[in-house]
């Protein structure tokens, strides 16, 4: 069990001082505002295991299992500080998602197996949720799980499977049971991704780099014992480790980095002298202080111990479309250099800004997370009461 002070019970500024002052003294500063969005495990092992040694890898999860038990208050200081200093994404599939769910609805045995060895860096885990047709339209996924004596046999295909080329765990939503109501009949699975059957094959990005796989299953045996909850009843818990985490779909982080950037090139290149260019800047930094207002709202209901309902889906789209439109504006400042791949000078004061790194990068948000047209509908009906038809 961890000794850590009662994080909850501190106040906001004084957990933020703490969590800066040691971030500042040991995440390392090349690995600080990293190029790559989705580091693998190897690059970001050292920092992933001074986490760990700290007690901070895991905010949310209860102390009792090794993690830090902040409240959605506390956890949103922890985020939001992890964005303003840098710090590097690390692979948090086994944290944010396989962890809590073993947690509230795993076995003790599955619990003692597979907790430990998330923290340690052991079991590096990613999620088998899209397949090719069933990606945002997730309850038609056609992964086949069939028992088979102590085993399920499954056959199948995930895809944009996430850093799945650097894991070894994999968590996987099957079909279990054909049912005229798509949610039923859904089961998780916990699979190893050495297990014979299984094949592994990388997809790169607009930038080159291989986030994302595609994943096959050919006669792959799971044993039972890893059924998380009860079978066919995979969808509900599938999305009850959503939670609060949904805040941060739409938290102004990337589009308050790629601003200030924007800022420097402007002021680098002479834009400002612009009319035309100030005025769409203006508006640019009135549409990023109106999301910090409307992200500061969601929050609160958090802090006072409220639950979020379905118009937080509108911070997902006004964050993503916004840090769409600074990085379009980055292309137009830089001109004929955007096209550049390479980091763009700036001077001595700004270094260099990777302008169309940053451009490629605002083009997966509004897709990742449940795109912006299921956002759009979730606000229809559950906010506008409109008819699906």
């Amino acid at each position: 069990m961890s000794t850590h002070p009662d994080y909850n019970a501190m106040s906001d500024a004084e957990f933020r001082k703490i969590f800066r002052d040691w971030v500042d003294v040991n995440c390392p500063q090349h690995l600080r505002f990293m190029r790559k969005q989705r580091p693998t495990f190897d690059e970001v092992a050292d920092w992933y295991h001074a986490l760990n040694d700290k007690g901070w890898l895991s905010p949310v999860w209860p102390v009792d299992y090794g993690g830090m038990g902040l409240d959605a208050a506390k956890h949103i200081v922890y985020v939001e500080e992890w964005a303003r200093l840098g710090c590097p994404r690390i692979p948090d599939h086994g944290i944010g998602l396989t962890g809590p769910l073993l947690i509230e609805h795993g076995s003790d045995e599955q619990k003692a197996e597979f907790l430990p060895k998330i923290l340690t860096g052991e079991h590096v885990w990613c999620q088998g949720y899209s397949e090719p047709g069933a990606g945002s339209d997730l309850a038609s996924l056609r992964t086949q799980a069939v028992r088979d004596g102590d085993d399920f046999i499954v056959n199948g295909q995930k895809i944009w499977t996430t850093l799945a080329h650097c894991a070894n765990w994999i968590l996987l939503l099957v079909r279990t049971t054909k049912s005229d109501k798509r949610q039923h009949g859904i089961t998780v699975l916990l699979v190893e991704l050495s297990s014979p059957g299984v094949l592994v094959r990388p997809i790169k990005n607009l930038r080159e780099e291989e986030d994302f796989c595609e994943v096959f299953f050919e006669n792959v045996r799971v044993p039972a014992r890893n059924v998380v909850g009860e079978v066919d009843v995979g969808w509900a818990l599938a999305k009850s480790v959503l939670g609060h985490e949904r805040i941060f779909l739409g938290a102004p982080s990337r589009p308050e980095y790629a601003l200030t950037r924007l800022e420097i090139l402007a002021r680098d290149r002479g834009a400002f002298e612009d009319a035309a260019f100030r005025s769409r800047y203006a508006r640019l930094r009135l549409d990023l202080y109106d999301l910090g207002s409307a992200f500061e709202r969601f929050a609160k209901v958090l802090r006072e111990g409220g639950t979020l309902g379905a118009d937080v889906s509108v911070l997902k789209i006004f964050c993503s479309e916004l840090y769409q439109r600074i990085t379009e504006e980055m292309l137009t400042v830089a001109g004929e250099e955007a096209r550049y791949y390479d980091d763009l000078p700036v001077g001595d004061a700004g270094g260099a800004i990777d302008v169309m790194n940053l451009y490629l990068d605002s083009r997966a948000p509004a897709i990742f997370g449940g795109s912006n047209e299921i956002q759009r509908g979730i606000l229809a009906k559950a906010v506008l009461g409109l008819p699906s038809r």
